[in-house]
């Protein structure tokens, strides 16, 4: 069994896989996080290996903390992949995206793919027929664009994504949700307009925790799936234990 854990800006997931299956799967804060790892080392001692993919939610001492329990292999930069890399930054390359290219390797090997990973920030990852790593772009997520009209303006109030009814407001918090909602919508669908001007028979892959209230406003056709990150990760770990 492997533990993987996705520390990413907000919360920390914990999955357990059995070879390629996900039989756990849990969300915890930061400050939870060494708690919750006893407990899934007492109800599952057979794990063996684990992978930690962080931006900066865990500190070294919590992370130090699960190379009690197992051997730890901490994703960065110089970990091992099974693509071809040619981002023209590799030491600045979210170790996030490494995973979500990796996911898109195994889930649609010799093809081109893009990967949406609409969460925090919104990233966009090509992978193509080449098996190469292009790069991609990288935008604020749905609940920063609300967060910084409340923070950055005096008056408009602090909301979160909700059904819309119509794109035009006829109150300041519905022309402020169809300003998001609708500005996210339209840049997804003409981003990936972009990548099907250029890349044929191109796989669309979405996910992050918006994956659901996304996946059915768009007009492009999508593989949805919230867990592809911890697809991926598992599969890095996989890789990296040879």
């Amino acid at each position: 069994m492997n533990l993987i854990i996705d520390a990413g800006n907000t919360s920390v997931k914990l999955a357990i896989f059995k070879k390629t299956e996900i039989i756990h799967l849990e969300s915890v804060a930061a400050y939870d996080f060494v708690a919750a790892v006893k407990i899934i080392f007492k109800n599952y001692p057979k794990i063996q290996f684990a992978i930690i993919s962080s931006v900066g939610a865990l500190s070294k001492e919590q992370m130090n903390v699960l190379a009690i329990f197992c051997e730890v292999h901490e994703l960065s930069n110089t970990s091992k992949v099974p693509f071809k890399n040619s981002y023209a930054s590799p030491q600045t390359l979210g170790v996030d995206r490494l995973a979500l290219a990796t996911a898109a390797f195994y889930f649609n090997p010799h093809h081109n793919n893009l990967i949406i990973d609409a969460g925090t920030c919104i990233t966009y990852d090509m992978l193509n027929d080449f098996d190469e790593y292009l790069g991609g772009a990288i935008s604020p997520g749905m609940q920063m664009r609300y967060n910084a009209m409340h923070n950055q303006t005096a008056k408009l109030p602090l909301l979160e994504k909700v059904e819309l009814f119509d794109y035009i407001g006829n109150t300041t918090e519905n022309c402020m949700h169809s300003g998001v909602v609708n500005g996210v919508i339209l840049e997804i669908d003409g981003l990936i307009d972009l990548y099907k001007s250029r890349f044929k028979d191109l796989t669309i892959i979405l996910t992050g925790g918006d994956t659901l209230f996304l996946s059915k406003r768009l007009k492009n056709t999508i593989f949805a799936d919230s867990k592809f990150l911890l697809k991926g990760l598992n599969y890095l770990l996989e890789y990296n234990k040879h």
